[in-house]
């Protein structure tokens, strides 16, 4: 073969490798979207959450070990235990101030331990239990509330910590909240339930972890990020920010 020829070759296979394990993931998320553990209730909120392209920022992948943190009502637990399949793991976490705070959120973490490859932790606010050599941690749309006012200030210091010590080396923290104007202060957690983003890179990249990659995905300029995530005039849309961390290997 001449050698412009066999570099053409060459060049052509490495740009189709990548774009065939990408058409790859992506069947393998839309196979997670319908997957028949998640509610009636999860597939109408896949379209506003884009559900494959978040889980393809997390680079889910079959096979892996993540911690769902602050699991909510359960939406992404039950896709990320989809998506990591039955050789995966998904250890999920509601803190313990919240279900004594809101019934439904122990009724979520049960659910969410009945779930064939989840196990459940309802550990405190400042100390998840996570298993050790995860690959993943992801939350969403919570990452603020480590700093409500009725938890210790060093909260999300503690829980970055132990997020650290948890994933093994190269794994990944993907954080996605809902976001506050820049400068927004250490009160808008409290007030808005928003939090700056350069606020949460500051905190995660103090605990040693190095910023891997961010996206606009969730972001909507419509939403001056002013109001308080629950006020109805914003309700389900608000502007959000996602982030993805690594741990150094």
């Amino acid at each position: 073969m001449r050698p412009f020829l066999a570099f053409l070759v060459a060049a052509s296979l490495a740009t189709a490798a990548p774009l065939a394990a990408a058409q790859t993931a992506r069947g393998a998320y839309e196979t997670a979207l319908a997957s028949p553990i998640r509610t009636t209730e999860d597939r109408a909120r896949d379209s506003a959450r884009h559900a494959a392209d978040t889980l393809a920022f997390a680079e889910v992948k079959p096979g892996q070990k993540v911690g769902d943190m602050i699991i909510g009502g359960g939406y992404f637990t039950r896709l990320l235990s989809a998506a990591v399949g039955p050789e995966g793991h998904v250890t999920a976490w509601q803190p313990a101030e919240f279900i004594g705070f809101q019934a439904s959120y122990g009724e979520a973490l049960t659910a969410a331990a009945a779930l064939e490859n989840a196990d459940a932790i309802n550990s405190p606010i400042g100390a998840p239990e996570w298993p050790a050599g995860l690959d993943l941690i992801f939350t969403a749309q919570n990452y603020h509330d480590l700093h409500l006012k009725p938890f210790a200030t060093d909260t999300a210091a503690q829980v970055n910590a132990a997020a650290y010590r948890a994933l093994k080396p190269g794994g990944l923290y993907v954080i996605i909240d809902h976001d506050a104007t820049a400068g927004a202060g250490p009160d808008a957690p409290d007030s808005l339930h928003r939090i700056d983003i350069d606020q949460v890179k500051r905190e995660v990249e103090a605990a040693g972890f190095v910023l891997d990659g961010a996206s606009d995905l969730l972001a909507r300029a419509d939403d001056p990020r002013t109001a308080n995530v629950f006020d109805p005039s914003i309700r389900g849309k608000t502007s959000q920010f996602m982030l993805r961390f690594r741990k150094p290997a």
